[in-house]
């Protein structure tokens, strides 16, 4: 520690020494740059490993990317496969399937190597996603390039799990699709798999780029989307009572569905840190299924409509 308080301080935020070698409790740092992978500055801007387990937060926002494929994919398998097509459940299995291999293969690849738990940095600010821009320039002309991955391996392990997703569904979709979507015009059978070829990109952009907006929003987001598309799809089917839902299992199908998300959303935001004050909030998660089934017959178009002919 007492060579540490001799050595001149890191320029910029990310910047750090590298730990060339140690001996006992002497240790022998590099110059100031970036640290190596899977390592972060401490407080004396001396590059550390990540040896910390993710947080119950962390593992949230993880199962929240690793969700967003599989929910894109069952949405364009119901889009395209038809009313009368027997080959959607076959192809939702087959993506959950995909899914899950994949998330299980990107954590026994992540470090330690072929375990499914992994080692990370601590999350402390939202700077910490984005250090390629705080890179200082000590002369305002060159700039020492600190860039390095201080929210190990949050930022990069979402990028190896969506390209395992993708290789596992060009592996075994197109054989499944060609065998069992028989009720599907040929132009139609893999259409699925094209609105894939698409969202994959997106997704990956969308994490480059907003993964530490989407760390910090995205229980919100969760809450958010499960209200508008419930209402949107009970709107759709011209659901208006119970009744409605009990006539159909996929409508019950579809509504617990949103409930499971509703409840993750609710999860993800009190953490369950304290579990006789957040367990009662998972309460509120049939709430607006049960307003929406109570208010849809006095909201209803021709209803209003013919209320209003009468009123004049």
């Amino acid at each position: 520690m007492q060579a540490v308080a001799v050595l001149p301080a890191c320029l910029g935020l990310y910047c750090g020494r590298a730990v060339l070698a140690a001996n006992g409790s002497a240790e022998i740092y590099g110059d100031c740059g970036v640290c190596p992978r899977g390592q972060k500055t401490d407080d004396h801007k001396i590059c550390r490993p990540c040896t910390e387990s993710p947080d119950r937060y962390d593992w949230l926002y993880l199962g929240f990317m690793a969700l967003l494929p599989l929910v894109l994919h069952w949405f364009f398998i119901e889009w395209y496969s038809g009313k009368k097509s027997s080959s959607a459940l076959f192809q939702h299995i087959t993506a959950l399937f995909e899914c899950s291999v994949a998330a299980i293969v990107t954590l026994l690849v992540s470090d330690p190597v072929g375990s499914l738990c992994i080692r990370s940095c601590k999350v402390v600010m939202l700077s910490d996603w984005y250090t390629m821009l705080y890179n200082p320039s000590p002369d305002y002309i060159t700039t020492i390039h600190c860039t390095h991955e201080a929210v190990y391996p949050l930022y990069t392990i979402v990028f190896i799990y969506y390209a395992f997703c993708l290789v596992l569904m060009m592996l075994l979709r197109p054989l499944l699709v060609k065998k069992i979507a028989c009720g599907l015009g040929k132009s139609d059978r893999f259409k699925s798999i094209y609105a894939a070829l698409y969202f994959f990109p997106i997704l990956t952009v969308l994490q480059a780029v907003g993964g530490g907006l989407l760390y910090y929003a995205f229980p919100y987001i969760i809450l958010v989307l499960s209200l508008v598309t419930l209402a949107v799809y009970m709107s759709a089917s011209e659901v208006e009572s119970f009744k409605d839902l009990l006539l159909r299992k996929k409508r019950l199908v579809v509504l617990f569905s949103h409930w499971l998300l509703h409840a993750y959303g609710i999860i993800s935001i009190s953490k369950l840190d304290k579990l006789e004050e957040d367990l009662p909030l998972l309460a509120l998660v049939p709430t607006p299924a049960l307003f929406y089934l109570m208010t849809a017959k006095y909201t209803e178009p021709s209803r209003i409509l013919s209320e209003g002919a009468n009123g004049h």
